[in-house]
């Protein structure tokens, strides 16, 4: 067999290469992809319950802070933030996302960017018309998206 690293020709039983001593194990490297498994509406519904938690303490103490005038504007603003940056972030979720196992990805499996995050984050708006019908199609897709996901090209799946 030839060597992969300097095409020497070696015996097929030698372990490494009589030339350029590399390991002569030249079988291809065959990776096999992991099977996705999508977050399902409870998982994800656990883990909106402790982001909810996490922003009301943060939002509370920003109204104390600052008076109740402009906490709403500042409130939309940090979970604009906090979601979007959280989500397009190397943790790829929110503290309730990482605290479930579960993350958000584009629809290739890739980090989101931080656009993508937002129209996500004010997707969640469109989902949460009609009764918050928008979250609830998560139990009924085939992928597990709401609509939020869907418009915004998203997944979010198991770590």
């Amino acid at each position: 067999m030839n060597c992969q690293k300097c095409d020497q020709v070696n015996d097929p039983e030698s372990k490494y290469c009589q030339s350029c001593n590399a390991n002569g194990n030249n079988e291809p490297k065959i990776f096999y992809p992991v099977p996705v498994v999508y977050a399902g509406f409870w998982r994800r519904f656990l883990a909106i319950l402790i982001d909810g938690l996490f922003l009301s303490v943060a939002g509370y103490l920003i109204g104390v802070l600052l008076g109740n005038d402009t906490s709403n504007v500042i409130g939309v603003v940090i979970g604009w933030l906090y979601f979007a940056l959280m989500e397009s972030s190397s943790n790829q979720g929110t503290l309730g996302k990482m605290a479930i196992g579960i993350k958000v990805t584009d629809l290739n499996g890739n980090k989101l960017t931080f656009g993508r995050a937002t129209g996500r984050y004010f997707g969640k708006i469109i989902s949460s018309l009609f009764f918050m019908l928008g979250f609830v199609i998560a139990g009924f897709t085939k992928k597990k998206q709401a609509l939020h996901d869907i418009m915004s090209g998203c997944l979010v799946v198991i770590r």
